[in-house]
C-alpha cells in the first residue's frame, strides 16, 4: 500500500527530471568523461594543514568546531577579498561585507534564486546552459529564456533581444541574466572581454542582475580575461560566485560577491538551508589560500593542459569532420555537436558508447525542459526546444592515456553515424 503523503508531493517532483550527471554515476566504466571531477587534488598539501589544525585545536577548537556565522568566517572572507582584489582588479567596496561564503557555490545559486524568484519571473541564459542553474530555475516556479551561443560564448546581441521580447510578449523584465564566463559548462567556451562588457551595459542599462558564474576562474591555461564584475565599481548590477571545489578540493565551499541590495535576504535564505557552512572546512581553506594555491595551481593546471591537449588531439583525429568543437582554453570540458541534428547522444550512448566502457553526459542534459527561447533569424518568442545532437566530454578527471585511448573508441564510433 502507497502511504497516502506519497499522493501530494510537492509539484516540482512531478515536473523535475532526476539528474542526469547523478544517473551516470551509477555506470562504471573504464573511460569516464561524464561529471565534471577534479582529477588533481593538492593530497600533501591538505595532509600539511589538518597536521597544522590539529596542532592548534586546543586552542582554535571551540571555534571551528562550533556554529558559525552564516555568511561565513571573517578571517576567510577578508582573505579571498584580498586575492580577488589582487589578482582579479576588483573593487569590493564595504569589504568582507560584500562577500558571502556558502556550502558550495551550487548553494548560492540557489539561494538566489530562491531569493529572487516569483512565479513565473524569467532568467535569460545561453543555449545550451549549466544545468545545476537550468533545474533550479524550473523547480522554484519561474521560466529559462534561453538565447543562442557560439565558440565564443553567449551572444549579447541576442541578450538585448530576449529583454526587449519579454518586455513586449510576456509584459515583464527579466530578473536575471546568467552567464559562466570562463570555460563554461558545458560548451568549454570563454567569453571575450568585449562580449563581457557588453553584458554588463546590457544588465546596467535595462536595471537586470547579471549572475556570474566564475567556477573555472582559476583552471586557465592562458591569460585570464578580467571578470564581468570588474566593471561594476559601485557593487551594484553583477553577483559574483566562485567555488573552492575546482580550485582547491571538492569540501564544497563557494564565495561570492553581492551586490548590498540582496545580501541581507540572501543570508536569511541561506540561514534556512544550513545555519551555517562549516566552520571547520572554512579554517582548512582559510590556511589554503592564504598561503598553498599558487604553488598548487602552477603544478595542477599542467596536468589538466596536458589532457586538454590529449583530448583535442583525438577530436582533431578521430571524430566526425563535419561536426563542431569546442576548443576550450582552460576549464574541465569540450562540447562536440554532430551535424545531424536527429543524432540522439543520449540514446548513443546508452547502446553504443557504454557498451564499449565510453562515458560522456549526453547534450539534452543542458536544455531547459521549459520556458521560451529566442531564435537567431526572427524576432519572436519560441518554446524551447532541446537539441540532441551534443556531448559534453570531460578531460579533467582521467590520464592523458585514459584519454587517448578511450576518445578513438568513441570517435570510430561517431564516425558511423555521421
Amino acid at each position: 500500500m502507497v502511504p497516502p503523503y506519497y499522493d501530494s508531493l510537492a509539484e516540482w517532483t512531478e515536473i523535475v527530471p532526476e539528474s542526469e550527471i547523478r544517473r551516470l554515476l551509477l555506470y562504471n566504466v573504464k573511460y569516464y568523461f561524464g561529471g565534471g571531477k577534479p582529477g588533481c587534488l593538492p593530497i600533501d598539501t591538505f595532509k600539511t594543514i589538518l597536521r597544522q589544525i590539529a596542532n592548534n585545536l586546543d586552542t582554535i577548537g571551540i571555534d571551528i568546531l562550533n556554529y558559525g556565522p552564516t555568511s561565513g568566517l571573517l578571517s576567510l572572507k577578508e582573505v579571498l577579498g584580498e586575492r580577488m582584489r589582487r589578482n582579479d582588479g576588483l573593487t569590493i567596496p564595504r569589504g568582507p561585507d560584500d562577500i558571502i561564503i556558502t556550502t558550495g557555490s551550487q548553494q548560492m545559486l540557489y539561494a538566489l534564486l530562491d531569493t529572487l524568484l516569483r512565479p513565473n519571473d524569467v532568467i535569460v541564459m545561453a543555449r545550451p546552459s549549466y544545468l545545476g542553474f537550468v533545474v533550479p530555475v524550473t523547480k522554484l516556479g519561474g521560466n529559462v529564456l534561453t538565447v543562442p551561443s557560439d565558440m565564443d560564448g553567449i551572444i549579447p546581441e541576442h541578450v538585448e533581444k530576449a529583454i526587449k521580447l519579454c518586455k513586449k510578449e510576456l509584459n515583464r523584465i527579466p530578473k536575471a541574466i546568467y552567464v559562466v564566463s570562463e570555460s563554461d559548462n558545458p560548451k568549454g567556451t570563454t567569453l571575450p572581454e568585449k562580449r563581457r562588457k557588453a553584458l554588463f551595459d546590457i544588465a546596467a542599462e535595462n536595471e537586470i542582475l547579471l549572475i556570474e558564474d566564475a567556477a573555472y576562474r582559476e583552471i586557465q591555461f592562458e591569460k585570464a580575461i578580467p571578470p564581468i564584475k570588474k566593471f561594476d565599481k559601485e557593487n551594484k548590477w553583477v553577483a559574483y560566485l566562485r567555488t573552492s571545489s575546482k580550485e582547491a578540493a571538492v569540501l564544497r565551499l563557494g564565495y561570492s560577491i553581492l551586490p548590498d541590495e540582496i545580501m541581507t535576504p540572501v543570508i536569511k535564505d541561506k540561514g534556512y538551508l544550513d545555519l551555517c557552512t562549516p566552520s571547520f572546512t572554512q579554517k582548512i581553506l582559510e590556511i589554503y589560500y592564504k598561503y598553498h594555491i599558487d604553488n598548487v595551481l602552477a603544478d595542477n593546471l599542467k596536468i589538466y593542459q596536458k589532457r586538454r591537449d590529449a583530448m583535442k588531439k583525438m577530436i582533431d583525429a578521430y571524430f566526425p569532420s563535419n561536426g563542431s568543437s569546442s576548443t576550450p582554453t582552460g576549464g574541465f570540458f569540450f562540447w562536440f555537436q554532430m551535424a545531424k541534428e536527429s543524432f540522439d547522444s543520449g540514446k548513443f550512448m546508452e547502446e553504443k558508447a557504454i557498451p564499449n566502457d565510453v562515458l560522456y553526459v549526453p547534450g539534452k542534459a543542458f536544455y531547459p525542459i521549459k520556458g521560451y527561447s529566442v531564435n537567431a533569424g526572427d524576432s519572436i518568442l519560441h518554446g524551447n526546444r532541446i537539441k540532441t545532437n551534443g556531448m559534453r566530454i570531460s578531460f579533467s578527471f582521467v590520464s592523458s592515456q585514459t584519454i587517448l585511448e578511450g576518445m578513438e573508441i568513441l570517435g570510430k564510433l561517431l564516425q558511423k553515424e555521421a
